[in-house]
């Protein structure tokens, strides 16, 4: 069995899975307050 060493695991692709995991996030955030915010505004 190799034997591991720590670091040299390429993750270039987890990397970029993550980078587009956190900006689908930030647009469902920007989009659920931009939603709340015309609710609140059309109930008035």
């Amino acid at each position: 069995m190799a034997e591991h060493k720590h670091g040299e695991m390429n993750i270039e692709v987890q990397e970029k899975t993550f980078e587009g995991f956190i900006r689908a996030a930030m647009w469902v955030s920007v989009a659920s307050i931009g939603a709340l915010i015309f609710m609140a505004l059309v109930n008035s």
